[in-house]
């Protein structure tokens, strides 16, 4: 990097950022971002631009300033012109942070910076003691950095690092440093001569070696190696006698030194997810030590063959077709694809005996998935069992998912239920597609789990001693935990939400309206701490310490579940930056920051809350152009209907969308057709003739239906209408006239009606339902196995699901066929199974023994239970043939009578 630039050239490096007409007014309004002793360049764009102007002016506040944040987001030739300007501007610095990490990419992760050195003059900065680098493109240590002889705190994580320099240990105050997620194989022996440092985080690196010398670390309390690849471990260990954190998981290590049980101060050993098939004994049942994840007790694996050649069996694995939901695992350990694209992976050792796994992809419902007021649901509801039995090792799940848009400040879980409460696991996003992505996480238990989208989760174990607790997406927001809040640790987390100030002013009516954003604290154990905790929020946007009008500003709180928001201003007291408003409380909840004129703003901010929530939707109705009475019914975000109609149009039709509805992540709503149309069939979603939804925003919210009237269609055609309405189907159906009163009033559930037409019929023949296919009106079957009808089959059709090929292929279809019925229909599972199921059947009108041959299909397919469905309709259909011809006197008197004769069946089943 150049050296630093002074006099003319500064102005003229000023003038290169912005106008040079402009720079006072630039100047001033950098100002703005400074309170006190602190000036945060890294919450808006332009940050080294501000900086350079302030250079240019050099105001007295600038001399004052201790605390320097700096966004390295920037142009790389613009950030090392304005780090040049820092020793001389900014001379009694006592900390700098240089991050990237502000922003995102599709998937929720963290950016890094442009940073990849730092000029030499910031060796300069006499009273630097704090420096963080985190986020950035580094692969060597700045020179710089190790003539700071002051420095006690460096932060270098998440940079690209393969080593570290032998002149570290020249830096006599270091009292924590930080270098995880980087790319370190080894460590330099002078590491050892940092004997002042206490905290050393060197986790989620490709390290496999330590060198003795870390013995020499006498001071270090907290030492953290976890993601590694060490396999021993050296005997120095032994001298840090102040350690009192030793994290060592996920390592390959085959064995630990004794010496660590005599570690005076340890208190937490953790040894989880290692190759530990053996433990000291003083180890071994010491309450601090974690063990979960290795293979103690186990007989080593025989030797190698050959020399330096290790032999790792191959693991089997097992791909379930659909016809199969159980799968056996020995504790040999496998790796398993289900037909519903779920992946697990058990390790060896994860099970002490042969143990049958089940499984079940279950829709999900308001009362199976669990959702916070901003979660939104991405997959299924996977049920594995047996539930709550602890596997010996942790297994690893991939669920399958398509990734929402991009959003920043949320990320993706896999959440599960354990015991009674549900919790989210620790995930990671793999990519298979541009957009299908795994979501992986390990899992101790089987129970059940769905993928969900929530806001970023900031979580901290708080000490008695206190802590200090941050937004990783929104820099401003603190928690502030003071020594002897708590007496025993506890979990606390963090959830940040922000508000468009456009929705805000629209829904207040008022220009100037802002509000800072929403933070949810929430924490376990008691509800209430010992001492007061400080909360620390920005201000509203636009709004600064130095113009505001402090009767305009509302600190809004909610307890849930409350209907409302609390305005709390005058309970507690307000402390006012430049940037930021702090406070102190005894218990979390939900905090809210308004600036408005307004003076009762709790059920405002109660609306404002509820339009976070809300997506904005359209209803389509749509008919199968081959067969109308077919009808698709789904509920689309409105920024989906476009790109799902061009796709519908080619094979259905029908009226525009809806007009745009609201509609809450979760809501319940139904569908009721209506002006003589009526469901055909009987559905499990179907209540009372009204077919039941939920809304999830990504997931389709599409369903099929067939459709049937008591009209006279020879007459003319069939005018009906399908509404929707919001809520669980109620007990009481109203009555067509009672819901068109309803959907007057002002709380109407009543949202959309869209037309539904059901063509006049020419000729005798009757249209099939479901297939595309002209057939004559179907009985399928003969006088001594019975008949089955349309409705019959397509409750069948209902109930096939996936398993559909395995029945096809049963009953003779080729696989040529299955595979040309794929094609026709994809991304239509009921049109596969209807179009098999009656394509099928019109090849069997007229031939003996075709429901037989169907039952048998199944049955062979491994559908019991569908079969059982069908004889019981056969039955059923039979009694309702003897009962028919005893009351027209038909029924022969006695069966052995000469001359009387059973008539043959003519009626068929319906069910």
């Amino acid at each position: 990097m150049s050296a630093a630039v002074e006099g003319p050239e500064l102005e003229a490096v000023a003038a290169a950022a912005g106008d040079a007409s402009e720079a006072a007014d630039a100047g001033s309004r950098a100002l703005r971002f400074l309170g006190g002793n602190r000036l945060s360049l890294d919450l808006s764009p332009g940050g080294c631009h501000r900086l350079l102007h302030l250079c240019v002016q050099q105001p007295l506040q600038l001399l004052q300033v201790e605390f320097l944040r700096l966004s390295t987001h920037e142009d790389p030739q613009l950030l090392e012109a304005t780090l040049a300007q820092v020793p001389q501007s900014l001379s009694r610095l006592c900390s700098l942070v240089l991050k990237g990490g502000q922003r995102r990419d599709t998937l929720g992760a963290c950016l890094r910076g442009a940073l990849t050195t730092l000029p030499a003059g910031l060796s300069g900065l006499a009273h630097l003691a704090h420096l963080d680098l985190s986020f950035n493109s580094l692969e060597t240590l700045p020179a710089c950095v190790l003539r700071m002889p002051g420095l006690r705190a460096l932060l270098l994580s998440h940079n690209r690092l393969s080593e570290l320099p032998e002149a570290l240990g020249a830096l006599p105050a270091l009292t924590f440093l930080s270098v995880t997620h980087n790319r370190l194989q080894t460590l330099p022996p002078a590491l050892g001569a940092l004997t002042t440092l206490q905290r050393l985080d060197l986790s989620q690196n490709l390290l496999d070696t330590l060198p003795p010398e870390i013995g020499g670390l006498g001071n270090l309390l907290e030492l953290n190696l976890a993601s590694n690849r060490l396999q021993s471990l050296p005997a120095s260990l032994a001298g840090l006698r102040s350690l009192r954190l030793l994290v060592l998981h996920s390592n390959l290590l085959g064995s630990v030194p004794a010496s660590l049980a005599c570690l005076p101060f340890l208190t937490r050993l953790d040894l989880r997810d290692n190759r530990l098939r053996d433990l000291p004994p003083a180890l071994l049942d010491a309450p601090f030590v974690r063990l979960q994840g290795n293979p103690l007790g186990e007989a080593s694996p025989e030797a190698p063959s050959s020399p330096g050649a290790a032999f790792v069996p191959e693991m089997p694995r097992l791909f379930l077709t659909s016809d199969l939901d159980s799968f056996p695992v020995t504790p040999g350990g496998c790796s398993v694809t289900l037909a519903c694209g779920v992946r697990l992976q058990f390790p060896a050792g994860a099970t002490i005996a042969p143990i049958t796994i089940r499984y079940r992809l279950l829709l999900p419902e308001p009362g199976l998935v669990p959702l916070g007021p901003h979660d939104a649901l991405l997959s299924c509801v996977l049920e594995l069992q047996p539930h709550g039995v602890a596997f010996q090792q942790d297994v690893g799940l991939w669920l399958l998912f398509m990734p929402p848009q991009a959003r920043r400040c949320r990320e993706v879980v896999v959440r599960t239920r354990s015991d009674s409460s549900w919790s989210d696991l620790a995930t990671f996003l793999e990519e298979e597609a541009p957009k299908r992505l795994w979501a992986h996480c390990q899992v101790p238990h089987f129970s059940w789990f769905l993928v969900v989208s929530r806001p970023v989760s900031d979580a901290c174990l708080v000490p008695p001693e206190g802590t200090l607790l941050c937004s990783s997406g929104h820099p401003g927001v603190k928690v502030i935990f003071p020594d002897g809040a708590t007496e025993e640790p506890r979990r606390v987390s963090m959830q940040v939400v922000r508000m468009a100030g456009r929705d805000l002013r629209a829904l207040l009516g008022e220009p100037e309206a802002a509000a800072s954003p929403l933070l949810c604290l929430s924490q376990s154990g008691p509800p209430s701490f010992l001492r007061p905790v400080t909360v620390q929020l920005p201000l509203p946007s636009g709004v600064t310490g130095l113009n505001l009008d402090r009767s305009r500003l509302h600190l809004l709180y909610w307890a849930p579940p409350a209907a409302t928001w609390d305005d709390i201003t005058a309970q507690v007291v307000l402390e006012l930056t430049h940037l930021y408003a702090r406070f102190q409380v005894t218990h979390f909840s939900w905090y809210w920051l308004w600036y408005t004129t307004k003076n009762c703003v709790g059920g405002l901010a109660r609306k404002a809350w509820e339009r976070l929530r809300l997506h904005r939707v359209n209803l389509i109705a749509l008919q199968r152009r081959r067969d109308p009475e077919q009808v698709l019914l789904q509920c689309l975000p409105r920024n989906k209907v476009d790109a799902t109609l061009r796709r519908l149009l080619e094979r259905y039709r029908g009226p525009e969308p809806s007009d745009t509805v609201e509609m809450f992540e979760g809501e319940e709503f139904f569908a009721a057709f209506e002006r003589g149309i009526d469901v055909d069939a009987d559905r499990p979603d179907c209540v009372e003739g009204r077919i039941c939804f939920v809304f999830y925003s990504h997931l389709k919210n599409v369903k099929e239906v067939y459709v049937t009237t008591t009209l006279d269609r020879e007459a003319q055609a069939v005018r009906g209408q399908v509404s929707f309405y919001r809520g669980a189907v109620p007990v009481q159906v109203p009555e067509e006239a009672e819901a068109a009163r309803q959907r007057k009033g002002t709380d109407a559930l009543w949202m959309a009606t869209l037309p539904i037409k059901l063509p006049r019929l020419r000729g005798p023949e009757v249209p099939r339902r479901g297939t595309g296919l002209s057939l004559a009106p179907l009985n399928l079957g003969d006088a001594e196995t019975g008949f089955l009808t349309q409705s019959n089959l397509l409750s069948v059709a209902g109930r096939l699901g996936p398993d559909w090929p395995a029945v096809a292929l049963q009953l003779g279809m080729s696989y040529r066929e299955l595979q040309r019925i794929r094609h026709e229909f994809r991304d239509d599972l009921d049109g596969q199974i209807r179009h098999m199921l009656f394509s099928w059947a019109e090849r069997q009108v007229g031939q003996p023994g075709a429901v037989g041959l169907l039952v048998q299909a199944l049955e062979q397919s491994d559908r019991q239970d569908v079969a059982e469905e069908v004889r019981a309709v056969l039955e059923l259909g039979r009694r309702k043939y003897q009962d028919s011809i005893q009351r027209t006197g038909l029924a022969p008197k006695d069966p052995g009578v000469p001359g009387s004769s059973a008539p043959q069946p003519s009626e068929p089943a319906q069910a």
